[in-house]
């Protein structure tokens, strides 16, 4: 295979990953709280001495969207939404994390956990209590927690500093490398929940385009494969 064919299959790998990505976006387009991903094409640059450089695509950067997502009225008590730069911090096997899905409900201990199971931290980063005898709960927007009037905690809400970088692990949850400091202008939206960020029709047209350009690699690799067989054909009969 000639340096256009190989070229070309990477290319053809960079397509595939990306279609994967947007599939996942796709599928997870009503996920509460789900952070739309992309991927990035770069160039790598093959070269050998006395050899002809060989510039093929590599497309291995993923880039995640922060955009905030539409804000919807549930009116659970406790399902939370965030309005501003922040995010929960939820205690899991791992360690800690930072999520924007604010499903959560009491577990039988108390605790305030995700749909997963992970305790909701406060402010001080320990586990956000719930009496289980409150008749009501509110919480206000700098996350305060009153029960039947008594204030009984406050969610904490965290955003990292400049330098940190935050990892993505799935659609919902990142892991901070670096400082991580409590937020001051974000605020709690009880009652509501942060829908994804995904663009349902981009990600379909974009769906396409990556189909069409993957076909047109696939004609061009088939074309080759034929061209290469025609010319060996020739030299055996010769």
């Amino acid at each position: 295979m000639g340096n256009v064919g190989y070229a070309t299959l990477s290319r053809q790998t960079g397509l595939m990953r990306e279609m994967r990505v947007v599939a996942n976006n796709i599928a997870n387009a009503a996920t509460t709280g789900y952070r739309s991903e992309g991927l990035i094409f770069s160039e790598f640059v093959q070269s050998s001495p006395g050899q002809q450089s060989l510039s093929m695509a590599r497309a291995n950067i993923f880039n995640t969207s922060m955009e905030q997502g539409q804000l919807t009225q549930t009116g659970g008590s406790f399902d939370f939404a965030i309005e501003g730069d922040a995010y929960f911090m939820i205690e899991t096997p791992l360690g800690e994390r930072l999520t924007r899905s604010g499903a959560f409900s009491p577990n039988a201990a108390g605790d305030l956990v995700t749909m997963d199971g992970h305790k909701v931290l406060d402010a001080g980063r320990a586990p956000v209590f719930i009496p289980g005898t409150a008749e009501s709960i509110h919480v206000g927007a700098d996350g305060t927690i009153t029960a039947d009037g008594n204030t009984v905690g406050q969610i904490g809400l965290f955003q990292p500093d400049e330098e940190t970088t935050l990892m993505r692990e799935d659609g919902v949850m990142f892991r901070a490398e670096g400082e991580i400091v409590e937020s001051e202008t974000a605020k709690v939206v009880q009652g509501f929940l942060e829908g994804s960020n995904v663009n349902a029709i981009t990600q379909v047209s974009r769906m396409i385009e990556i189909q069409r350009a993957y076909e047109m690699g696939q004609s061009f690799l088939e074309t080759e494969d034929q061209r290469i067989r025609n010319a060996i054909e020739k030299l055996i009969k010769s």
